[in-house]
């Protein structure tokens, strides 16, 4: 599918753009008015304390938020390749190219907001919930706000969420994947507040690439 390829490289950058664009611009509005009134009302701290004793069991989700991503694409298009089914090859470049923007722009927040963890004062108890390093790179991009594992879970999901509108167990699927890696990673490397911006910001970004392809798996 040369044109697909195509079409992947073609639609990045318009696609990045178009996260931003018009009503999406809003979107990520609400994602920084959401975190400042949870960051202000203490429930990151509150969430962090309550949900200690689980983060054990939800660390795996840490693990799958960065596999899935590469592998699902590849699975996906050798499958739509063997059966010779458009609609699973366009799935992999949706995924992938969600996945790719949903990196891009959560790192892009990181470097600049600078927002260390939860793991970094879970060991003394000290409450850092409100700590942010605006300015570049001074906090890198691991860790920070909002969460690149939920993000990209999310965009990945609002990708098939938008390409498999007739199938609920595609959908369901995705959607439970993607909450339990924006749940996990809430609960073990990253603030609630983390959590909330990243399904906000990834789902529109998902939605804006589900659009995209979807002509392309149609014709």
């Amino acid at each position: 599918m040369p044109h697909l390829t195509r079409d992947f490289f073609y639609t990045l950058p318009r696609n990045i753009l178009g996260s931003f664009r018009g009503r999406n611009l809003l979107w990520h509005i609400l994602a920084i008015g959401a975190t400042g009134v949870i960051v202000s009302s203490d429930l990151d701290w509150m969430y962090f304390e309550a949900t200690r004793p689980f983060a054990g069991y939800l660390f795996p989700a840490v693990i799958l938020g960065w596999l899935v991503p590469v592998v699902f694409p590849i699975v996906s298009y050798i499958a739509g390749a063997v059966r010779k089914d458009r609609r699973a090859i366009c799935t992999a470049y949706a995924t992938a190219q969600a996945a790719v923007i949903g990196l891009l722009i959560s790192s892009f927040y990181k470097a600049f907001t600078g927002r260390p963890g939860p793991g970094h004062s879970a060991g003394t108890l000290i409450d850092t919930s409100r700590e942010f390093h605006f300015g570049f790179l001074k906090g890198g991009v691991f860790y920070g706000w909002p969460s690149s594992h939920t993000t990209v879970a999310f965009a990945m999901a609002a990708a098939i969420w938008t390409l498999y509108s007739g199938s609920k167990v595609a959908r369901g699927a995705a959607l439970l994947y993607a909450l339990y890696v924006g749940v996990g990673v809430s609960m073990t490397i990253h603030w609630f507040s983390d959590f909330v911006a990243g399904v906000i910001i990834g789902t529109i970004i998902g939605m804006t690439v589900g659009d995209a392809f979807k002509k392309t798996s149609a014709s």
